[in-house]
């Protein structure tokens, strides 16, 4: 068995990803290291975005058609108890109905947009930190390769230097050749992130407008059980707002 094991273990140990570690030494390690933490990082934003991701269903779409036509037939508190237990998880589900509960109770309009503008804001901030993880692997990658083979080429030239000129071109060339393997790795790990956090970048504006869109068509009904006239609508202010950040959400 020990003679069965011997050559297995043997050739494990001289596998790719092994000759590959040998080659970039510390700097492709940690490169490795990135790599998963980036892809685990990214696979739990794809879960956290598909049960908790605002999103429009056309339940919601209905209620808020509801509330611009008659806003009296509209009852928050119903609306929950109907809501299922999935639908609760979506927090524009319940943005939009305490928001409208707010409307209805509370005559300072202003500070309904306010409170409103808040809780949309810390409803997003548990994507904020994982999208930083992508976007800094993304940027650290290529300059660790870099270092990488900055290290290796005078590693080269310093083991050239200690044979007097007597290195012939081809052990130049290959420590050449093994000073750019860590450039290559930090490329290959950088590529991908920045395409995802780009990708991730365009879901965040595309959901930021159905929120923004969808705060707005509830704050512009005014119910009669206020007094008065409120202020009118500012949508700008909901615009120039600091946008956080997440990840990979569902319509």
């Amino acid at each position: 068995m020990n003679n069965l094991l011997g050559p297995l273990s043997s050739t494990a140990a001289d596998g790719p990803l092994n000759q590959l570690l040998a080659m970039g030494g510390p700097v492709m390690l940690v490169l490795l290291g990135m790599a998963v933490l980036g892809l685990v990082t990214f696979i739990y934003l794809i879960l956290l975005g598909a049960l908790y991701a605002p999103r429009l269903s056309k339940k919601l779409k209905t209620t808020i058609t509801l509330w611009q036509q008659d806003p009296a037939r509209v009852n928050p508190q119903a609306i929950r108890e109907q809501t299922s237990r999935w639908a609760k998880l979506n927090p524009l589900q319940n943005l939009i109905t305490n928001t409208i509960e707010a409307l209805q109770k509370n005559k300072d309009g202003q500070q309904v947009r306010e409170t409103s503008a808040r809780d949309a804001q810390q409803s997003l901030e548990p994507f904020e930190a994982p999208l930083k993880i992508i976007e800094v692997i993304a940027a650290l990658a290529p300059l660790l390769g870099l270092l990488g083979t900055v290290l290796g080429m005078m590693d080269a030239f310093s083991a050239m230097a200690a044979t007097e000129g007597r290195a012939n071109a081809s052990q130049l060339s290959g420590g050449i050749y093994e000073a750019l393997t860590t450039t290559a790795a930090g490329l290959i790990v950088a590529i991908p992130f920045s395409a995802l956090a780009a990708w991730i970048e365009f879901r965040l504006k595309r959901i930021h407008k159905v929120i923004n869109g969808s705060l707005v068509s509830v704050l512009s009904v005014t119910p009669k059980v206020f007094s008065g006239q409120p202020e009118p609508v500012n949508e700008q202010a909901f615009e120039n707002r600091d946008r956080p950040r997440f990840a990979h959400a569902t319509d």
